[in-house]
């Protein structure tokens, strides 16, 4: 269902037709509307130093933005804030009502962020000036009865792991983003404006790409939509796998990336999916066994990079025809989205080590872990850094089960995806701070 407001359509789609880059190339999540997830310039080699640390208030889960010298993130503090790339040094901070769990987009001079206060955020990028805000009908978590098989199986449980908000994309004039109110909405940049918004079946907190006039976006309701960046008009909608017994093999939290016609995405029914874009039928799909693919895949070199959660894998398989290529561990849950640059893919990983790997071969050829991980307190890892399962979730019952996903964060998960800036690597971890690391 899709509530528009009047507008001239034919003017805008044309416009959103030819929108496929930011004014600024790291200007927003995953690097450009389309999200093919490919930095345009290279990552360090090697691991020399870590430049400077931003403590904030609360986890971060929000992925960096550059903007002419600035760092600029959100922090589950409740706080967006920009910081001088150079120094770290805070520039200004905008405190909202919530945690800032979304990824900011900054076009023209402009921020645009989401907060678990249930608005999106218009921030003037030199000044930490609110231009203007807009509010949702609520955020909220997924949830369901008995989810992830935790008992008692007749309680409802909010999704611990649904730790990201929609994050915008910036095309037209236009900012795109979904909600936990079960939208997809569209607003005029300049003035929070609502354009249109278009009714899913349940949470939406996968971050939508924009390319050749449409919106792709996924939702907990286990479909993909295709909807008419002009009028919000759905296009079609894809039904991936549904899980009504554990709700646990379902919903899109991974965001699209769009390259030459195919959509590109992961999905907790344990599938990576490459779509037709105009028609909406699948091409092919890789089975990861039952693993979420959480993360955004990472489009380049006819590749297409992604990571697993429970398997903990970090893969590579054909663009093409989706034929494995590579298969190396990651020791743990790979939550944030891979980052080609260069020769190097970027790949946070939830024990709290930044991975960086070759290219071509998937090899490791540096990591940072942060001090949580070293430290290890409460022996939430294992030796060679897996997560300590046996000891985190004894039994299934539901507050165990959320104390031990909890207690996996402690040790600094990477969830944010990395930035690279200036051949630097800015990246936010659960243990509150802002690393830039050279």
């Amino acid at each position: 269902m899709t509530r528009c407001l009047p507008l001239v359509a034919f003017v805008l789609a044309g416009a959103l037709a030819g929108a496929s880059l930011p004014a600024a190339a790291q200007g927003m999540f995953r690097g450009d509307p389309s999200h093919r997830g490919v930095a345009p310039e290279a990552a360090p080699g090697a691991f020399h130093r870590v430049k400077w640390s931003f403590p904030t208030g609360g986890r971060i889960v929000s992925s960096p933005a550059a903007w002419q010298g600035l760092v600029i993130f959100g922090s589950d503090d409740g706080n967006l804030y920009a910081v001088e790339a150079a120094s770290g040094r805070q520039r200004w901070v905008v405190r909202t009502r919530g945690p800032v769990a979304s990824s900011p987009a900054v076009v023209d001079g402009r921020v645009f962020a989401a907060s678990y206060d249930g608005r999106m955020y218009a921030v003037d990028a030199r000044s930490g000036e609110i231009l203007w805000k807009f509010a949702t009908e609520g955020e909220r978590r997924f949830e369901a009865r008995g989810l992830h098989g935790m008992t008692p199986k007749t309680q409802t449980y909010p999704d611990v792991y649904d730790v990201f908000l929609s994050s915008a994309a910036v095309a037209g004039g236009r900012v795109f983003f979904g909600s936990g109110d079960g939208h997809v909405y569209a607003l005029d940049a300049a003035t929070g404006a609502l354009a249109w918004k278009h009714e899913t079946g349940d949470v939406v907190h996968a971050s939508p790409a924009v390319a050749d006039g449409r919106v792709y976006i996924g939702s907990w309701d286990g479909k993909l939509y295709a909807l008419d960046a002009a009028t919000g008009a759905e296009r079609w909608a894809y039904q991936a796998g549904v899980d009504p017994l554990i709700h646990n093999q379902q919903g899109f939290q991974s965001s699209a990336a769009v390259v030459d016609g195919t959509i590109y995405v992961g999905c907790r029914d344990g599938h990576l999916y490459a779509i037709d874009a105009r028609a909406g039928t699948p091409k092919w799909s890789v089975d990861t066994a039952g693993s979420w693919v959480v993360g955004s895949p990472a489009v380049s070199g006819g590749r297409v990079y992604f990571a697993t959660s429970d398997s903990a894998l970090f893969r590579a398989v054909d663009a093409a025809t989706g034929a494995p290529v590579l298969q190396k561990p990651t020791q743990a849950y790979v939550f944030s989205s891979p980052v080609v640059a260069g020769d190097v893919v970027l790949v946070g990983v939830l024990n709290g080590i930044l991975q960086a790997r070759d290219r071509a071969s998937g090899d490791v050829l540096w990591e940072f872990r942060t001090d949580a991980s070293r430290a290890n307190a409460g022996w939430v890892l294992t030796s060679d850094a897996r997560f300590n399962s046996a000891f985190l979730f004894p039994s299934s019952w539901g507050d165990v089960s959320t104390l031990g996903a909890q207690k996996q964060q402690t040790v600094g998960s990477f969830f944010s995806t990395p930035l690279v800036a200036g051949g630097v690597v800015y990246v936010g971890s659960a243990d509150g701070r802002m690393y830039a690391i050279e």
